[in-house]
C-alpha cells in the first residue's frame, strides 16, 4: 500500500519507480480487532490506525539507538507499506504476544508492531487474513472537532476498511514529517487527537490545492495508481 506525498522530490510515496525500490523492502503491520460479536465502527477503526501509526514512530524505541530504530530507519528509507489484518480471540491474543504497542479508540483496537521485511513476517502474523476488515459505521460520524487535525478521506475512492486504514495511516505520517519538534511534542501529549472524514467534493477539490500533504496510492491493490487518498489537514500546517 504505497502512496505519494506530492511536495518531496524522493518521497517513498511517488509511485515510479526510484532509488528507493533497490533498497530492501519492509513493511509496518498493523493488527484490527474484529470480534464477530462486537466490531468496531469503521470511522473509529481509521482513527485508531492512524494514531496507532503515530504512537509507534513517536515511541523512544524508534529512534536513535531504540531497540525498533533500525528497523525504522530501513522502512522509511525505502517504500512506505503498511498493511492491515485482522484478528479475533485466540489469534489477537497471540498478535498481543508479539513486541507492539495496541491503541484503543473508542471501542476499536489497533497493534502496531515494528517494521518487517516484506518476505519476513512474524508466523502469527503472516497467518492472519488480510480481507475481511469491510466495518461500518452505524451511524454517520459528527462533525470533526473544530480547529484539531482532521484526515480527509477521498469522496472518489472506494476502499475497503482495511486499505482505508492503511491510508488513514500514510496520511498521519505524512503530517508528522511535515511538523516540528514542538508542535510534534504538542500533538503527542495531546495524545494524537484526531479525526477521519470524507471530504464533500467541493471541499475535497479545495483540499488537493490546498499545498497540504496529500497522499497519492501507488495502485498495488485496490485502486488505481496514483489516485489522491488522503489530505492531512493538520493545524500547523495550514498555509
Amino acid at each position: 500500500m504505497n502512496s505519494e506525498a506530492t511536495p518531496v522530490q524522493d518521497s517513498p510515496f511517488r509511485p515510479e519507480r526510484s532509488d528507493r525500490d533497490t533498497a530492501p523492502q519492509f513493511v509496518l503491520p498493523l493488527v484490527v480487532r474484529i470480534e464477530r460479536a462486537a466490531p468496531p465502527a469503521r470511522t473509529d477503526a481509521l482513527e485508531t490506525a492512524a494514531r496507532a501509526v503515530l504512537v509507534l514512530l513517536a515511541d523512544e524505541r524508534s529512534a536513535g539507538d531504540g531497540g525498533w530504530a533500525q528497523a525504522v530507519r530501513d522502512w522509511q528509507d525505502a517504500r512506505i507499506r503498511k498493511v492491515v489484518r485482522r484478528a479475533r480471540g485466540a489469534e489477537w491474543r497471540r498478535a498481543e504476544a508479539l513486541p507492539g504497542i495496541t491503541v484503543t479508540g473508542k471501542a476499536a483496537e489497533v497493534r502496531v508492531f515494528p517494521p518487517v521485511p516484506l518476505d519476513g513476517w512474524p508466523k502469527d502474523l503472516a497467518r492472519l487474513q488480510v480481507s475481511g476488515t469491510d466495518l461500518d459505521d452505524p451511524e454517520p460520524p459528527a462533525a470533526p472537532d473544530a480547529g484539531g487535525p482532521v484526515l480527509w478521506m477521498s469522496p472518489d475512492v472506494e476502499m475497503s476498511a482495511g486499505k482505508a486504514m492503511a491510508q488513514a495511516g500514510h496520511g498521519a505520517q505524512l503530517a508528522w514529517w511535515e511538523l516540528g519538534d514542538e508542535e510534534r511534542a504538542a500533538w503527542r501529549d495531546s495524545g494524537f487527537t484526531l479525526s477521519v472524514r470524507t471530504a464533500d467534493p467541493a471541499h475535497w477539490r479545495d483540499l488537493t490545492t490546498s499545498g497540504l500533504p496529500v497522499v497519492r496510492d501507488a495502485g498495488f491493490t485496490e485502486i488505481a495508481p496514483g489516485s489522491c487518498t488522503v489530505v492531512a489537514d493538520h493545524p500547523a500546517l495550514r498555509r
